[in-house]
Formats: structure tokens, C-alpha cells, sequence
């Protein structure tokens, strides 16, 4: 049985990793194919572009968030722990050495165009999550869903912010993501 990586996964790896953890703009295609080892002229036999890198990264970053909200919230039953687990989970995550803050976020940052491919990925992503929050508030009981789901967004995205600021220093104001969900909760879902 042969687990050897193809030169497409070789290469989307190290755009995956380059573009996370040093920004889009700044890696270019040639440190992309000189760290994977693969040459230019394969790389753009799979991937025509650098958009279309960037938005295959962007892609595989969304299915790897949605894995991670499911995962972090399987073991609770109720609306309300869905998301604080989410946000336990996500506090454990932003104040690590691992985390360079949200690739979505990160895009719509170095690419501001909203017509750009990339924007457009990210924006989608952004609509999806504050979706799922006003679906978990209004399970959970909100007086204002859209309200709350939308601090829990705002408050996502600070704290994915805050980790690309402090990285894993102990004064990243990230360390304290879970309880601040906690007590927006506790403000919008009391009877």
C-alpha cells in the first residue's frame, strides 16, 4: 500500500502553511514550490493561479473549521454548552503557539477588494458561522439572537485577532474568550 503524498498535496500543504503562518501577499509561488520541493511548472498545472491557491487553502480551511465546531461541541447536548464548548475549545486553541489568528480573516485583511475570489470565501465562511450562532441562540433561548449571534462572531474573531497580536505571550486577552461567552449568555438567555 503506497502512502506517499503527491506533489498536489506536497504543494497545498506548504501554501496551506506559508500562507497561514507569514500572510498571502507575502508568499509567493516560488517559496511555495522552493519549501515543497515541486517546481513552478506543477504548480500551476494544478492550481492556474495563486487566487486559486489561496482559495483552495480558504476551502480546506472552512471544512476544517466546521470539523472543529463539531468536534469541540459533540459531547453536549444543549444549545447553550454547544457554544461554550465551542468557545472553551477555541480559548485553548487562540492562546497556543499553533494559532496565527483566522485565515479568513487574514484574507479579507490583505485583500480588502470585495470582489476579490478570496474575499469572497471568507465572507461566505463569516455568513455561515454567524448562522449557526443565531441558530444556537435562539435555541438556547436568546431575547435577541441576531444580537447575541452576532457578539459571539465579533467575539470569535477578537479573540483570533488577539492571538495573532500576543501569539501564546500569558497577557493575550484571548485567555479569557470562554468566559466572556459565558456572560454574554448569561445576559442574553435569562428567563
Amino acid at each position: 500500500m503506497k502512502n506517499a503524498i503527491t506533489p498536489k498535496e506536497r504543494l497545498f500543504q506548504t501554501a496551506a502553511r506559508l500562507f497561514y503562518q507569514h500572510g498571502y501577499r507575502t508568499t509567493g509561488v516560488d517559496t511555495i514550490a522552493s519549501e515543497s520541493g515541486i517546481g513552478k511548472m506543477t504548480l500551476y498545472r494544478h492550481y492556474p493561479s495563486k487566487d486559486d491557491l489561496i482559495v483552495a487553502f480558504l476551502e480546506e480551511s472552512n471544512t476544517e473549521f466546521w470539523e472543529y465546531f463539531e468536534q469541540s461541541t459533540q459531547d453536549v447536548t444543549s444549545a447553550r454548552e454547544k457554544v461554550l464548548a465551542f468557545f472553551e475549545a477555541l480559548q485553548g486553541y487562540v492562546v497556543s503557539p499553533a494559532c496565527y489568528g483566522c485565515p479568513f480573516i487574514n484574507v479579507a485583511t490583505e485583500f480588502p477588494e470585495l470582489e476579490y475570489a478570496g474575499h469572497k470565501v471568507a465572507l461566505e465562511h463569516k455568513q455561515s458561522v454567524r448562522a449557526r450562532f443565531t441558530q444556537l441562540a435562539r435555541e438556547a433561548g436568546a431575547h435577541q439572537p441576531e444580537a447575541l449571534a452576532n457578539a459571539l462572531l465579533l467575539l470569535m474573531d477578537g479573540a483570533y485577532m488577539a492571538a495573532r497580536m500576543y501569539g501564546a505571550s500569558v497577557d493575550n486577552p484571548a485567555k479569557d474568550v470562554a468566559e466572556v461567552a459565558r456572560q454574554l449568555l448569561d445576559a442574553q438567555c435569562k428567563a
